[in-house]
Formats: structure tokens, C-alpha cells, sequence
């Protein structure tokens, strides 16, 4: 087999679920983080439709989601004096399966971490493809030479940007920034997850999403992403003069355990890979809060190891393969923007909106809807070329051995040996 040694950048959900198949091909798998462990809690992500459940079947992680799925939370929308209007319901917010972001992340991390080297707090600075590879150098670890290379960090891809061109170019900003807060407040709402909006404001206080949750309208902001006291300033001001429970949630923003702020944008690309360099989930197709963006890089991860595969390694062959299955799929991060809908920008289309989850009919007809997008593709079954230890296909769905774990460190071998500490910082959906 062609390209046998990968490293991916990213380990959130689209790096781990790459290197699960890779792993089973027979790939020698290395997964760079810039974050300094893995991220816990975060907001809940979900599934729905036979594809997504095929392919954690194949997995071998379908029930195991099951067990620590949340379950979906009806959502109370309520007015400034906290009266009850409407109500979302779970199965719109929360699919057929839903799991916090953070739990599945660990789960997909303890499938592959005995088989694969993770490395955290490091990042990739530069990539130069040669002849047989790709030069890897890093912000803190020594440079390194692979096979092939895949950005799967997010709608900000680091590699998309070193190997494709600035984030300019294939990121559309959408008019909104939203935020995740880690808030430890004892409020008394009367329900257990209650939303609340403004023109162009929400805010959500409980239930499995998030502790706290906002999205505004707002011209494109500029500020330090890794800057958290800027970020609640940001926010502060988005909310100034907001009726109902806000100031009392705004007054909890400094001391806030987490917070993550971000902005609602979509990724354009014409083409998923250039040379030995290929993106998979937000990084390729990302459209923030856009609702399948983890089911994306889930399925996704499957083609893109399941092509290499049946390509016995060779990326020419896999990489377009790969673009040819899953561009069709990936449309629906390219549908819409969900700022219109969960802060609009008027009273009126706030209560146009309200009135949809008031009549069932509607309801039915967009989950309908969702769900043709989630089983939109011709999945194949790419389990009968997953790898023993000696190279050899094994029968269907039995399980390949672990490749041998390579450490380019002392700090990645504890990293690696036992999971890192959480991290609370809440953390997008998707990936």
C-alpha cells in the first residue's frame, strides 16, 4: 500500500474518526492539536437517518453514543417577563441521537489513542510537498516527513490555509457571531431550557446545549481568538441594554468558567485537496451552527479512509473519489444560514418563526426535509479492506491491529499513554 504514514491536524471529531479508519487500513496515523488537551462538555451534537447510524454501527460505537446520548431538550421561548410563547421541541433541535460534543470527542479518542500518536499543544507552521511527501515543520516539535495530510481543524483550518491560500478566499462571513458560556448561575426561569430574543439577539439559559448560549447580529468583528477577556467584552456590548434575565447573565460573563466566540460563516472550496494535502469536515465544508456539521465529518471521515483504501494508498485516485461521493452530500452546508433563524432580525419574523413551531404541519415538513439530506448519499461498504497487523484484509468487520504508536517526544508519550486533561472551555458544533 501507497502513503502509509498521515498526519492530521485537528482532534476534535473529524481527526479522531479519520484516524479510527485509517488506523483499520493500515495506516501509521499521527494526530497534531493545537489545543493543550482534549476539550470536554461543549454543545451537544446529534444524528439522524440510516446513514448516520450505519456508519456508527461500522464503527463499532452506535450504541455506545446511544448510552451517553442526552436525549433532546424542549426548548420553552419566552417573552422580556419571562412568559412562555412556544416551544422548540428536542426532535427539531436534537435529531434521533444526541450527544454532548465533548463526550463523543472522548469516545472517538479512546477508540484510536492506543493505536495512533497523538500529539497536543503543538501546531503545524509550514508544509512543502515533495516528490514523495509532504516537510512538516511545527511550532514546538521537530519538523517530520509524511505521506499525506489533512486539515480537519475546523471552518479556521490552519492547513487549508498553508496549502490552499488565506481564509479570505473560502470563508464567507454570514452577519452573526454567536457564543457558548460556561456560566455558574442559579436562575430561576420556571423551565428547564428557556430561550429568549430581541431583534436580532438571542440568548438561552440550561438544557444540554450549552450552560449559555447567544447569537447577535453584528457587522464582522476583529479580535483575538484566543483572547477570552476580549471575547466577554465582545459580548458585554452585543447585549448592553437587553431586556428579560440578560443583564443578570451578562453580570456572570467575567467569572465564567469558558467561553467561545466565534462567527456564523460558511465555506466555499471548488475542490477538497491539493497535491498530498486533503481537508475533511468544517475545514472543506463548514456552515457554523448549520446542524450537520458533525454528521458531515463523521460520514466523511468514512469516504475519505474507505477511498484511500480501495485505492491501496494511492491519493491522486482516493482524493478525487472522495471529492466525486461527498460534494453532493456536503451541499447542505452550503443551504442557508441559521442566524436568520435563531435571532431574526425584526419582532415580526421573531414571531414568524415562533408560529412555525406552533403549527405542527410545518414542523413535519422541515424535519422531513432534514432528513432527505441525511441519508443523501450512496454509501458503500468499505469494511472488507480494513487491514490486519501483517497486512493482510480481514473479513468484514473484524477489527485491524493497532499500528505501532510513534512518539516524536517525551510530552506526546504521557499524551498519548493516558488521556490528557479536559479541558471546560465550551466549544462549537461540528467540527
Amino acid at each position: 500500500m501507497e502513503n502509509t504514514t498521515v498526519l492530521i491536524s485537528g482532534a476534535s471529531i473529524a481527526g479522531p474518526a479519520l484516524a479510527y479508519w485509517l488506523n483499520r487500513y493500515g495506516h501509521t496515523v499521527t494526530v497534531v492539536e493545537k489545543a493543550p488537551g482534549l476539550r470536554a462538555g461543549g454543545q451537544a451534537v446529534d444524528f439522524k437517518g440510516v446513514t448516520h447510524r450505519t456508519v456508527l454501527d461500522r464503527m463499532g460505537i452506535l450504541e455506545e453514543v446511544r448510552r451517553r446520548q442526552t436525549g433532546g431538550t424542549d426548548q420553552v421561548i419566552v417573552d422580556a417577563n419571562g412568559r412562555r410563547l412556544t416551544v422548540m421541541p428536542g426532535e427539531f433541535s436534537g435529531g434521533e441521537i444526541e450527544i454532548l460534543r465533548g463526550d463523543l470527542a472522548a469516545l472517538l479518542y479512546e477508540r484510536t489513542a492506543e493505536g495512533c500518536e497523538y500529539v497536543f499543544g503543538d501546531s503545524i507552521t509550514s508544509l512543502t510537498e515533495t516528490a514523495g511527501g509532504v516537510h512538516v515543520t511545527f511550532e514546538h516539535g521537530a519538523p517530520r516527513t509524511f505521506d499525506l495530510v489533512v486539515g480537519a481543524d475546523g471552518i479556521h483550518s490552519n492547513v487549508r490555509r498553508l496549502a490552499f491560500g488565506p481564509e479570505s478566499e473560502y470563508v464567507q462571513f454570514l452577519g452573526y457571531h454567536y457564543a457558548l458560556v460556561d456560566l455558574d448561575l442559579d436562575l430561576d426561569t420556571g423551565f428547564d431550557s428557556v430561550m429568549y430574543n430581541e431583534p436580532g439577539r438571542l440568548a438561552s439559559f440550561g438544557g444540554p446545549k450549552a450552560p449559555a448560549f447567544f447569537v447577535f447580529a453584528s457587522e464582522k468583528l476583529d479580535y483575538d481568538r484566543y483572547d477570552v477577556d476580549q471575547q466577554k467584552r465582545i459580548l458585554a456590548d452585543a447585549y448592553r441594554g437587553a431586556g428579560w434575565l440578560i443583564p443578570q447573565l451578562m453580570a456572570g460573563v467575567p467569572d465564567a468558567r469558558g467561553l467561545y466566540l466565534d462567527s456564523i460563516s460558511r465555506v466555499r472550496i471548488d475542490r477538497y485537496a491539493r497535491g498530498r494535502v486533503v481537508l475533511l469536515g468544517d475545514a472543506a465544508y463548514g456552515n457554523t451552527l448549520g446542524g450537520f456539521g458533525t454528521e458531515l465529518a463523521i460520514v466523511g471521515a468514512y469516504v475519505l479512509a474507505g477511498e484511500l483504501a480501495a485505492a491501496d494508498g494511492d491519493h491522486r485516485v482516493a482524493f478525487q473519489k472522495y471529492d466525486e461521493a461527498f460534494r453532493g452530500y456536503a451541499k447542505v452546508a452550503g443551504q442557508g444560514s441559521a442566524g436568520p433563524f435563531l435571532a431574526p432580525s425584526t419582532r415580526g419574523r421573531i414571531r414568524m418563526r415562533n408560529w412555525m413551531f406552533k403549527r405542527g404541519f410545518l414542523l413535519r415538513a422541515m424535519l422531513r426535509v432534514t432528513d432527505r439530506f441525511a441519508t443523501d448519499i450512496e454509501l458503500k461498504d468499505y469494511t472488507s479492506l480494513v487491514r490486519s497487523s501483517d497486512g493482510a484484509e480481514t473479513r468484514d468487520g473484524e477489527p485491524g491491529a493497532c499500528a505501532t504508536v510513534r512518539l516524536s517526544d517525551e510530552r506526546a508519550v504521557a499524551r498519548t499513554a493516558t488521556p490528557p486533561q479536559p479541558k471546560t472551555d465550551p466549544v462549537p458544533n461540528g467540527d
